[in-house]
């Protein structure tokens, strides 16, 4: 199971550099707790271009990410994208390299996994490299990104049931899509 770690595990602060400032969203811990109580490995895939800007050196980019560990951790993996849109990379998202990436460092194949994002771009990265997405909105995902995504959630707890299979799942809209929570 990926998650994506801004807006997803962790309250997103952008450009973030300091990790006094890393708060868990609500429900990260126990989701990713009933994770583990089940086996299954946890990693982050996480675009992080404030380092190619200039905006976020190394050093605090792994102070941060070790902050998220501490809190949440521990990751089975870590697959960062330190690029910008402009480098044409293909491990940030939406491209599928992080995916894939984290798919093999787990040893398991991409389409095995689930990728937990807040945005469009964590739902594309995972249908690009065969994986399944689970979008769980927040006030910054578009509508346009709801509407395109596979599998909706309301929230971590309710995105961690579909891949647990702990709820009935409601009824396909018409649009062919499944969504969970409420």
């Amino acid at each position: 199971m990926l998650f994506d770690r801004d807006g997803t595990l962790i309250h997103d602060v952008p450009y973030n550099s300091d990790p006094e400032r890393v708060e868990p969203v609500a429900g990260a811990r126990e989701a990713l707790d009933r994770l583990r109580a089940a086996s299954i490995p946890v990693g982050i895939v996480t675009n992080q271009s404030g380092v190619a800007k200039g905006l976020i050196a190394p050093e605090a980019l792994r102070a941060v990410n070790d902050r998220v560990d501490a809190l949440l951790g521990p990751f089975d993996v870590w697959e960062i994208c330190r690029h910008d849109d402009g480098d044409r990379c293909d491990c940030r998202k939406p491209a599928p390299g992080l995916v894939l990436r984290a798919a093999r460092r787990l040893g398991v194949r991409p389409e095995d996994c689930v990728v937990i994002g807040d945005i469009g771009r964590d739902v594309e990265a995972a249908r690009a490299a065969g994986a399944r997405g689970i979008l769980v909105p927040t006030p910054v995902t578009l509508p346009e990104e709801v509407a395109a995504a596979p599998e909706v959630a309301s929230d971590l707890a309710a995105a961690v049931d579909l891949v647990l299979g702990g709820i009935p799942l409601t009824a396909e809209d018409e649009e062919g899509m499944t969504r969970a929570g409420g």
